[in-house]
């Protein structure tokens, strides 16, 4: 809840976004090393200096912590049994891997097709308004038991990020039939009809931990292309692997262009190259159109993912060869 108590705290993992620890959005948690983190600890007060200031003992003395001393890695290696790893076959071709049908944690993944080199009438699925980090594509808690199976935790996608246009979480507009509803049930219903669907985003989009079904699961519903004002780099990476088009607008004040039922238009994709904007053409509800120019960072390799439909495609069918 909003009103509950501010708080700070310390830790030694690299987690500290809101609400990770203990629930509260109010807590500010801060990073450091283990051995800071156990120094204020012990001293209970977060401007402790182990460096300048002293602990009481038990005693009522003015004791002063030793400087950590150790080694960084053990001289004579660690001492594991069983690392728990197999070598592959040398031919793993004939490998059947068997999955339950009916299971609910696990699902054989299907190959992406190619989303082609002609995308057309495609609708807005969302227009993310500020934050938009890869726990609000695609969060975890409870839905973690569900990461072997896409089309499970396909579920949770986008259900974190604040649509423009009301700026209420998980409540989209699905065109085709003018009611409003979840991002997951609007995509599968545009994905049911044919209908490919657009995600446009603010700055920074896809900050946060680089989770890959952040860029998965909106391949998997049918989102063709990612349009925002900024990337984080490893999303950004991550949606090309996925044969997806991670693209930012050449004018960020083109963002206040799109309105909740526009349909897009990609007009020079047969001309996909690095270095080489692309235009895409946005037709809104009232027939008015604009055409606007996006860039991307695609170089050829991953061009050719794209064309392949994903990174993992290519790398199958190469090794087929």
């Amino acid at each position: 809840p909003k009103n509950a108590p501010k708080n700070s705290i310390v830790h030694s993992f690299n987690r500290n976004f809101a609400k990770r620890a203990d629930g509260n959005p109010n807590t500010h948690a801060f990073v450091a090393s283990p051995e800071l983190t156990a120094a204020i600890a012990l001293a209970g007060r977060l401007d402790f200096n182990p460096m300048t200031d002293a602990l009481i003992n038990e005693n009522g003395e003015e004791v002063m912590l030793d400087e950590p001393t150790g080694w960084e890695l053990p001289p004579k290696g660690f001492d594991v049994k069983d690392n728990g790893y197999l070598a592959p076959m040398e031919d793993g071709s004939g490998v059947e891997v068997k999955v339950a049908s009916d299971s609910e944690r696990l699902q054989l993944l299907t190959p992406f097709e190619p989303l082609g080199d002609s995308i057309t009438g495609a609708k807005l699925l969302i227009k993310a308004f500020g934050k938009c980090t890869t726990d609000h594509i695609s969060m975890a808690g409870p839905w973690l038991r569900f990461r072997g199976h896409l089309d499970n935790i396909a579920n949770n996608t986008l259900i974190g990020a604040v649509n423009a246009f009301g700026k209420k979480t998980n409540f989209v507009k699905n065109q085709l039939t003018g009611e409003y509803g979840g991002v997951p049930d609007t995509a599968r219903a545009y994905k049911a009809a044919g209908i490919k669907s657009i995600v446009v985003g603010d700055h920074n989009y896809g900050e946060g931990s680089s989770r890959e079904h952040a860029a998965m699961q909106p391949r998997h519903l049918g989102v063709a292309a990612v349009i925002v004002k900024s990337f984080a780099r490893i999303h950004e990476t991550n949606l090309k692997k996925q044969g997806m088009l991670g693209l930012t607008f050449a004018k960020e004040s083109d963002y206040d262009l799109i309105q909740e039922d526009d349909t897009f238009n990609f007009l020079d994709l047969n001309e996909f190259a690095p270095d080489k904007q692309l235009t895409i053409e946005i037709v809104h509800a009232d027939g008015s159109k604009d055409t606007i120019k996006v860039n991307h960072t695609y170089n050829q390799a991953q061009i050719d993912w794209y064309k392949e439909g994903s990174a993992l495609n290519k790398i199958k069918r190469e090794n087929a060869a």
